[in-house]
């Protein structure tokens, strides 16, 4: 996942933007000789935030010196390639710390281009803790290149007034109860729920709760999966719950912008982060006050749906010339005292399940915590990116099974098609 697929704007363009330094310098004051350079993606965090951490930071380090650099997620792939080569070790402007997204982080490994920080991340991080949607996707071999840094994922956007209409006092917890709900509100002229039919990573979760994937490694070899029983059990239930209103079948979560059609004021649920929210009061003020959030339900009450989580992890190019210092900052931005100041800043999930009261007071962001302690990744192949470019399998078998077609049949073509794509021969 991408993290910058989501509607909590983790992503924008590309430049070198904002230039933070001990004394809270703006852009164009040139870059301090011998400083830690991080590159951080726009919207990650706060210039209030940043002035803050790099005070404190600076006042804690003796002898190091922070360099700030503003990132944009749009063409952000090829500069962090260019900067892991080790050619351009020594290079102005090279960084030394690097946010990345989650699901990036393995196309990075595959360069050879990071540190490892396995160490660091079992006596300094409390690795242990971590969300697993986050830690995972930055480990290869055993050993861990990526820290999480900060999460975010889906929860149920709700529409408190339609709920109370239909006599719904309470969220549902399980995903039976989800359905009987769903189909309570389903009449009338309400839709009881606005579900794409080519919500691919809304599938995956259900995909993951059946006890399937979306491709597995075997000795070494990648291979779509999308036709096991487990997957299938999961396409099954999407296709349950994408009946109950009028969301299309042919199109994502973006084709038309489910927000907006949420918005109307006929629509009971949707599926999407919290940041969605904001959309929706943009069309229709009137709805202030009246929206509320629950976890993705899972099959038992005592266990919330597993999510996929988008977020950011750190990461240390291999070819710093200051080890020691980029280890600091990371260790800094990812312990629990930042982290969780990040947190709140900034509405997102902490990196581990036991920081998760720290965000507790904010509905959304509470509702995303109690998921993301059961989220996961996409698949850790590096050719995993060849999966949702172009005309993604995954969402051609769900919009095919949707409209009627055998889902087994269906499955076998699109793992084939996923096959094909993880193949490094191809």
């Amino acid at each position: 996942m991408n993290s910058r697929r989501l509607a909590l704007t983790f992503g924008s363009l590309l430049a070198t933007g904002t230039l933070l330094t001990a004394c809270g310098a703006l852009p164009g004051t040139g870059e301090e000789e011998g400083a830690v350079t991080v590159w951080l993606m726009r919207g990650s965090a706060s210039e209030d935030f940043l002035k803050r951490f790099t005070q404190d930071f600076e006042a804690r380090h003796d002898g190091i010196t922070l360099d700030i650099r503003i990132q944009d997620w749009t063409g952000i792939g090829p500069k962090v390639t260019k900067a892991l080569d080790a050619r351009h070790d020594g290079e102005s402007g090279a960084p030394d710390v690097i946010e990345v997204g989650n699901t990036q982080v393995p196309g990075y490994v595959e360069q050879d281009g990071l540190l490892d920080l396995s160490l660091e991340a079992a006596r300094d991080l409390g690795m242990h803790d971590w969300l697993p949607g986050l830690a995972e996707p930055g480990v290869d071999s055993s050993r861990q290149y990526g820290i999480p840094w900060y999460a975010a994922n889906r929860v149920v956007v709700y529409n408190k007034d339609l709920f109370r209409q239909a006599g719904i006092d309470r969220p549902p917890t399980t995903r039976a109860e989800w359905l009987d709900v769903t189909r309570t509100l389903n009449s009338g002229g309400t839709q009881g729920i606005y579900l794409a039919g080519q919500d691919w990573y809304t599938l995956s979760g259900f995909i993951w709760d059946e006890g399937g994937h979306l491709a597995k490694q075997t000795s070494g070899v990648w291979s779509g999966t999308l036709a096991t029983p487990a997957a299938l059990r999961g396409m099954a239930f999407y296709r349950q719950l994408q009946e109950l209103g009028g969301g299309p079948k042919d199109a994502d979560e973006e084709h038309p912008p489910q927000a907006e059609e949420f918005a109307r004021g006929d629509i009971a649920q949707i599926i999407s982060v919290p940041g969605a929210t904001q959309r929706i009061l943009q069309k229709n003020p009137e709805l202030k006050g009246k929206l509320g959030y629950f976890p993705i339900p899972g099959k038992t009450a005592g266990r919330p749906g597993t999510v996929f989580t988008g977020g950011s992890d750190l990461v240390v190019p291999a070819n710093t010339d200051d080890r020691n210092g980029a280890v600091e900052v990371v260790k800094a931005l990812a312990g629990e005292k930042w982290n969780t100041d990040l947190a709140r800043t900034m509405n997102y999930v902490p990196n581990k399940t036991t920081l998760a009261g720290a965000v507790a007071g904010e509905p959304g962001v509470a509702a995303m915590a109690v998921g993301a302690a059961h989220g996961k990744a996409t698949p850790g192949s590096p050719l995993w990116p060849n999966v949702e470019s172009g005309s993604n399998p995954i969402k051609e078998y769900m919009s095919k099974v949707l409209a009627g077609g055998d889902p087994a049949t269906e499955a076998k073509r699109a793992s084939r098609e996923i096959t094909r794509r993880l193949d490094e021969r191809s």
